[in-house]
């Protein structure tokens, strides 16, 4: 992940008990699906987290949420696990038929979704959404599963972020490819970077998929800049290297904690829009604690626990009855429309997209 290694900076004895074989996937036709996984007396156990390097530690959102949730079930431990290589690592396991060591994954993007079930036969997530208390609180709109294993816990929304003693604010995407921005713009690389593939999908949408690359050669031509990730562009655009840089819509929150010059976080939507990037959690359909895992869903849900997910995270909440803290609601800024690309839009497409994209641009 991207912005969130900048965020880090900043009754005992009773057993689960499973009702049917809740561990078994909904079926790849999304008609059938496994039995709710109940939990008889005291929920206890180990429940396995599968998450992002800055979800975890001192002063996260994961961090917070394994304390709630342990003072809430004491006789439950949550651990976290960070893997290299995100949830490709499970790919790789759940190809080999090596076992998946842990119950739940947090921070699943669409483009993860789509990925994992084009290279797996069988899904490597379980159906959750039927089975949650609270999912008739989550917004419609954050939802990127049809098969409702991904649910979302947050969203942001990828803009542009410039210096206004610098630059005026470019209102469209034609605006960026004026003389007056040559050499103005840091972006990402769509293949490693989550704003960057957000940024290409925002253009796809915008130019159509006839008409994207043709608007990539012509930024090309205006000497836009293009870093491996999020957190090399930014550091180049806070050296003040270039006025305009591809980020989140919530950068003034940082701002405003670490006491910048406002001047230099203006928030930019192009075409009075920004790109929405929900994060979501599922289960692991190989997971031996299937029914603690959807507790843990159901209460990273619930209206207290969404309020400080998106206080820590930084992030908007993902349900409609959580408030926003007062520094969120005064520097966080949502866009006047939001565009995303959905998983039946991605699935079978963005690969593509994204391979001509380097190839036009990146030039590998």
């Amino acid at each position: 992940m991207d912005r969130r290694s900048f965020i880090k900076t900043a009754g005992a004895g009773s057993v689960i008990v499973l009702a049917g074989c809740a561990a078994t996937p909904t079926d790849d036709g999304g008609t059938t699906r496994a039995p709710r996984a109940t939990i008889e007396g005291t929920p206890s156990g180990t429940l396995t987290v599968a998450t992002y390097s800055s979800f975890t530690g001192e002063g996260t959102a994961g961090n917070y949420l394994k304390s709630a949730f342990e003072s809430a079930y004491p006789s439950v431990t949550v651990e976290f696990t960070v893997p290299n290589s995100g949830v490709n690592k499970y790919i790789q396991a759940k190809q080999s038929n090596s076992p998946i060591d842990a119950d739940l994954y947090v921070g699943l993007n669409t483009d993860d979704l789509v990925r994992a079930d084009r290279k797996l036969d069988t899904s490597l997530f379980m159906h959750s959404r039927e089975y949650l208390d609270r999912k008739d609180a989550i917004k419609s709109d954050l939802e990127i599963d049809p098969r409702g294993r991904a649910i979302p816990y947050d969203t942001g929304y990828i803009s542009l972020v410039y210096d206004e003693s610098e630059v005026t604010q470019p209102q469209t995407f034609d605006d960026l490819l004026d003389s007056e921005y040559e050499g103005d713009l840091l972006a990402q690389d769509a293949r490693f970077s989550d704003p960057g593939l957000a940024f290409l999908l925002w253009t796809i949408d915008a130019k159509g998929e006839d008409g994207y690359l043709d608007y990539w050669s012509a930024l090309a031509d205006n000497n836009v800049r293009i870093f491996d990730d999020w957190e090399p562009a930014y550091n180049a655009y806070s050296n003040e290297e270039a006025p305009i840089v591809v980020s989140y819509s919530t950068d003034q929150v940082y701002a405003h904690r670490f006491g910048s010059d406002m001047a230099r976080h203006q928030v930019g939507f192009l075409n009075d829009q920004g790109y929405e990037n929900p994060e979501t959690m599922a289960r692991f359909s190989d997971t031996n604690s299937p029914a603690l895992a959807r507790l843990f869903m159901d209460f990273a849900l619930q209206p207290e626990q969404q309020e400080e997910i998106a206080k820590l995270n930084v992030q908007f909440p993902a349900v409609t009855d959580a408030a926003l803290s007062d520094e969120l609601a005064q520097y966080a800024y949502e866009p006047p429309e939001s565009v995303t690309f959905t998983y039946d839009d991605l699935e079978g497409s963005v690969d593509t997209w994204t391979e001509d994209w380097a190839r036009e641009v990146v030039g590998n």
